[in-house]
């Protein structure tokens, strides 16, 4: 059964909507929804897996290393296991739909 990443975009959320779409040994593939969103002042993610995200609706800006980066419909970015990373903006006018892999570990290489 076919399904569509674009189906089911809620327009009024109080925080980002994330959908695990496939998992298996050590990946992990998930659909996020922001509109709006930005990360709480002060967290940052700090996570166990290596992630691959793109962005395919919307726009953001990420902050990593002390670089924000915009983000725009089909920009990816590469963040390493344990690689500090921010949320700093999504647009606030439609939903911004990312398409995040994760895999591996600290331990593996990317």
């Amino acid at each position: 059964m076919a399904t569509n990443l674009f189906t089911e975009l809620p327009s009024d959320m109080p925080g980002e909507m994330f959908t695990t779409l496939l998992e298996a040994d050590n990946l992990r593939i998930e659909r996020i929804v922001s509109h709006g969103h930005a990360s709480p002042e002060g967290f940052w993610y700090d996570q166990d897996q290596n992630e691959w995200v793109v962005v395919l609706r919307g726009a953001a800006k990420l902050s990593m290393g002390g670089v924000v980066t915009d983000l725009r419909p089909g920009d990816w970015i590469h963040i390493l296991a344990h690689q500090k990373h921010r949320v700093e903006w999504t647009t606030p006018d439609e939903p911004t739909v990312w398409l995040a892999v994760f895999y591996g570990g600290a331990g593996e290489k990317a």
